[in-house]
């Protein structure tokens, strides 16, 4: 077997097609390309084509970890979930997490700071809740106390916002022992909740 050509494709620039005797066999990023130093009239044989899509496989799986790792901060365990989406092979889902953690692409630490930082920025809740969220997000106990702590996350000033914010809603403002159940399903404490009530 006989590499006959490579041709940069046309969706996708960053990938080139390799044509096997005249039929397109894989494709592969420039990195991969120079890495395993092919060109055209390279004579490969069977075990040396099956490297190679795998190769090209595992290179197109790693494309789109890093791109969903791009769109937002994501956690050691999101990235697992991801992978068994998308069904790839543990042992590539592995390698794909090492390779990203080694870059710095996934970070739980700088995830679950994220995550907080969007928290107190916009939808408010208790820290309680919180860390329920970055515990099924698979951060650990002690990344999530410590971010907490250095975040100087407060419940007492998200209480107090969500008060205000919720009383110029009519539901809420006419009943208050819907906005306390709204409240205590966001993690607060029923006492906490009855202080920051008549602090208003």
């Amino acid at each position: 077997m006989k590499i006959t050509a490579i041709k940069a494709q046309v969706k996708n620039p960053e990938r080139l097609s390799v044509y096997v005797d005249e039929k397109f066999a894989f494709s592969l990023n420039y990195m991969q390309l120079l890495d395993e130093k092919l060109h055209a009239g390279l004579n490969i044989d069977e075990a040396r084509l099956a490297t190679l899509k795998h190769l090209s496989d595992f290179g197109k799986a790693y494309e789109r970890a890093l791109m969903f790792a791009m769109i937002r901060p994501r956690s050691v365990q999101e990235m697992h979930d991801y992978a068994r989406r998308k069904k790839w092979a543990p042992e590539d889902a592995e390698a794909i997490v090492d390779k990203l953690l080694a870059k710095k692409y996934l970070d739980d630490r700088r995830f679950a700071r994220a995550w907080i930082e969007n928290r107190a920025l916009g939808k408010k809740t208790s820290q309680r809740k919180l860390r329920l969220e970055l515990k099924q997000k698979g951060v650990s106990e002690s990344i999530i106390t410590e971010v907490l702590q250095q975040a100087n996350y407060s419940d007492t000033v998200a209480l107090k916002q969500l008060i205000v914010k919720k009383r110029k809603l009519v539901r809420y403002a006419q009943d208050e022992q819907k906005l306390v159940q709204y409240l205590a399903r966001l993690g607060f404490g029923f006492d906490d909740i009855k202080n920051a009530l008549q602090d208003e």
